[in-house]
């Protein structure tokens, strides 16, 4: 498994990434974002779709490149398990 620790400041971005695996995510506290993809198109804004509580958990599939930037006015973090493939 790949635990991740994300803090993500008011106006910040994280780069260019992905997650390979599945996982879930912990949400500590949240902040609106927007998702978009490699090549800067708005795959989810969180103004529009809603958001999650803190303290709530939800599912995630594997998502291709993507970055996240901070919209809101608060930080937003969370603790991401993904579940790797061992072969």
């Amino acid at each position: 498994m790949r635990v991740l620790d994300t803090t993500l400041p008011p106006g910040e971005t994280v780069p260019l990434h992905t997650h390979r695996w599945p996982g879930t995510l912990y949400v500590i506290s949240f902040s609106h974002f927007v998702r978009r993809n490699r090549a800067g198109e708005v795959v989810i804004d969180s103004r529009t779709t809603g958001g999650a509580a803190p303290g709530s958990a939800q599912w995630a599939a594997p998502r291709p490149p993507h970055t996240l930037e901070n919209v809101g006015e608060s930080v937003f973090r969370g603790i991401s398990v993904e579940l790797k493939k061992f072969v």
